[in-house]
C-alpha cells in the first residue's frame, strides 16, 4: 500500500469540534420538533414509514460532510522519492598488476595471481563512483584496459589476466608504473591514485622505478605499493615440463620492499605487504577507506495529492442532504 501523508496534520484538532456538532444537531432538532398530547397513541401503531425513521440521518449526512472536509484540510497526499546521486570529486585509479612467472606462486590459494583477481574485482564493485583503469607488466608493461568508468569492462579485463608468453618473463616494476602513470598524467580527476602490486624485485625494463616514482610524484599521484607473497619459502614455478605443465619447487620469496616503501613514501602513498589471501583483502578494504570519493546525493519528491475526493465526497453528502431535506422531507415537521 502507498504510505500517505498529510501536509496540514493540525487540521485534525477539528474533530474534537464534532461532539459539539452531534450535541448541536441533536438540541436543534429537537426544537424544531413539534409534540402534541393525546391520550393514547394505539391507534397509531404500525403507520411509521422507513422514510419518516431515516429523517434523523440527514444530520448524520452533514457530520460526514465536515468529517471529510477535515481531513481534505489536512492534505492527504502521497510521495514517491527517487534518488540520484552525483560524484563531486571523483577518483581516477590505475591498477598496476604484476603478471611473471612468480605470480603463480602457491603460497596464496589457488596462486597469487587468482587470489588477486578476486579481491581486485572486489574493489572495482565497492569503488561505484570512481573511474579505474588496469595495467599489467612484467619486463615490460601495457594497457589492458584505460581509464574508464564502465565497471563491467574493468572486471572482465581483471578476469582476464593471465600469465602468458605475450609479455617476456621478469619483473620490471619501473616499466609498470610509468605506464601507469601515463594513464593518468592528463586526468583531470580531483585525487589520482595508483596501485602498484609485485611480488619481486626490479630486474628488467628500461626505466628505473625510482624515475617512474619522481613522474608519479610530479603530476600529483599518489602510489600505493603492495609486495604480495609469504615470509620465506613458497612454491613456486621454475620451469615446463615435457608435457608443457608448469613445474614447481619451494623456493625463497624475495620483495624488494625498501623500494617499494620509497616509492610510497615519495608520493605520499603507502606500502603493503600481502602474507595470506585475508591479508591481501585487507589491504584493498584499507586502501578503500583512504581513498574515498565524495557524493552529493539528489532527492526528487513526487507528490500525489489525495485531499480532491474528500472535497468531493463532501460535497455530495452536503447536496444529499439539502436535497432530502427539500423533496423527501420537505413536507415534514
Amino acid at each position: 500500500m502507498e504510505k500517505i501523508t498529510f501536509l496540514n496534520p493540525e487540521f485534525f484538532w477539528l474533530f474534537l469540534l464534532i461532539p459539539i456538532v452531534i450535541a448541536w444537531l441533536f438540541w436543534k432538532r429537537n426544537r424544531q420538533s413539534a409534540s402534541l398530547k393525546i391520550s393514547s397513541v394505539a391507534g397509531f401503531k404500525g403507520t411509521g414509514s422507513l422514510v419518516t425513521k431515516l429523517k434523523p440521518f440527514l444530520g448524520v449526512l452533514r457530520v460526514l460532510a465536515l468529517c471529510s472536509l477535515i481531513v481534505a484540510m489536512a492534505r492527504p497526499r502521497t510521495v514517491d522519492i527517487s534518488n540520484k546521486t552525483k560524484t563531486t570529486k571523483g577518483i581516477d585509479i590505475v591498477m598496476a598488476v604484476d603478471v611473471s612467472g612468480s605470480m603463480l606462486a602457491k603460497d596464496l590459494k589457488p596462486n597469487r595471481m587468482e587470489a588477486l583477481k578476486r579481491v581486485a574485482a572486489d574493489f572495482v564493485d565497492e569503488r561505484p563512483n570512481d573511474r579505474i583503469g588496469l595495467v599489467v607488466y612484467a619486463s615490460e608493461a601495457y594497457t589492458k584496459t584505460p581509464v574508464t568508468s564502465d565497471k563491467a569492462i574493468i572486471l572482465e579485463a581483471i578476469k582476464s589476466i593471465k600469465y602468458d608468453t605475450v609479455l617476456q618473463d621478469g619483473t620490471g616494476i619501473g616499466m609498470g608504473l610509468a605506464t601507469a602513470v601515463n594513464r593518468l598524467k592528463e586526468s583531470k580527476a580531483k585525487s589520482k591514485v595508483i596501485i602498484l602490486l609485485t611480488d619481486g624485485v626490479n630486474n628488467a625494463g628500461f626505466i628505473e622505478p625510482e624515475t617512474a616514482s619522481d613522474i608519479a610524484k610530479q603530476y600529483g599521484i599518489k602510489v600505493y605499493t603492495i609486495g604480495i607473497g609469504t615470509n620465506g619459502m613458497a612454491e613456486s614455478p621454475y620451469a615446463l615440463g615435457a608435457n608443457g605443465q608448469l613445474l614447481f619447487r619451494m623456493a625463497q620469496v624475495e620483495i624488494d620492499e625498501q623500494l617499494m616503501k620509497s616509492i610510497a613514501r615519495k608520493t605520499d602513498g603507502k606500502y603493503f605487504r600481502a602474507t595470506s589471501n585475508s591479508k591481501l583483502a585487507e589491504i584493498y578494504a584499507a586502501i578503500n577507506k583512504l581513498e574515498t570519493t565524495e557524493i552529493e546525493e539528489l532527492k526528487f519528491y513526487d507528490y500525489d495529492e489525495k485531499f480532491r475526493p474528500f472535497v468531493w465526497l463532501a460535497g455530495f453528502l452536503v447536496l444529499l442532504e439539502i436535497g432530502l431535506r427539500n423533496t423527501v422531507y420537505r413536507s415534514f415537521i
